[in-house]
């Protein structure tokens, strides 16, 4: 953790980036956050800022290993999102007090996760000699680079939930349900049970009574996450697509764009 700290502020000497600075601010907060979690006996949230601390290394060991540079504006996006995710999210419970929380950074996930897929097939394009790959293609990589980085987060979130007993994959009361396992004959012809108003889940610990309608564990919360990390991803790879077009137009997107250092 010292040679990175020592990374950091040789970084901020030689750039003067402001993302440097939302680093160390968030970084403050993860700190004395943890340090109450302790305090409070709250030891899986302790941990899940320790990992938080971890992720905000990401990016600045990203750079130096890889040679690029990442946008100030990037920057300091991924270094939100990681406190909006975790820290805020999880421990701070916005993901229940925030309607749409957790579908915001969804959908901002998608789209940073496309411009990172843009920035590597981009950064390929331009230093290859007689590699000319059209802008559409770009933009489908970097598409189908955000959709993988999304379904793989759903995969971690179904692991946490099932090895772990989490609840990242957000359950929801619904009021219908289909499905082909209540038909009594066997038939591949689902029963659809309409205007649910409660349901009861019985155990050895006893019965537990679910009012408004049956709990959906995590399918609706999933397919949602997919579906804006969709949006996400299109929005950016429609955007970068215009960037390549015209880089001096549309350069706004290189916001969001990785470079190749320029010391390389």
């Amino acid at each position: 953790m010292g040679k990175h700290i020592k990374m950091i502020k040789q970084k901020y000497k030689e750039t003067k980036k402001s993302s440097l600075l939302v680093y160390l601010i968030l970084r403050s907060f993860v700190i004395l956050c943890m340090v109450l979690q302790i305090l409070r006996g709250h030891w899986d949230n302790a941990i899940l800022c320790f990992l938080s601390l971890i992720l905000f290394t990401v990016p600045t060991l990203i750079e130096d290993k890889l040679k690029i540079t990442l946008p100030t504006l990037l920057e300091s996006i991924i270094y939100l999102f990681i406190f909006s995710a975790e820290i805020l999210g999880e421990i701070n419970n916005f993901y229940g007090i925030i309607p749409n929380w957790d579908t915001i950074l969804h959908t901002l996930n998608g789209f940073l996760a496309a411009g990172v897929g843009f920035s590597l097939i981009d950064l390929l394009n331009i230093n290859s000699k007689g590699l000319n790959l059209s802008p559409l293609y770009v933009a489908i990589v970097a598409f189908c680079f955000s959709m993988t980085i999304g379904v793989l987060w759903e995969f971690f979130e179904y692991g946490a939930d099932t090895y772990f007993k989490f609840d990242m994959q957000k359950d929801r009361i619904v009021t219908q349900i289909s499905s082909v396992e209540l038909n009594q004959e066997r038939k591949n012809e689902p029963v659809v049970i309409d205007n649910i108003q409660s349901t009861e889940i019985k155990s050895k610990d006893g019965t537990t009574v679910i009012e408004g309608g049956y709990l959906d564990i995590g399918i609706h919360d999933t397919i949602k996450d997919l579906f804006v990390n969709f949006i996400g991803a299109v929005s950016f790879s429609f955007l970068g697509f215009l960037y390549i077009k015209n880089r001096e137009k549309y350069k706004f997107a290189s916001n969001f764009i990785p470079v190749k250092d320029k010391k390389v």
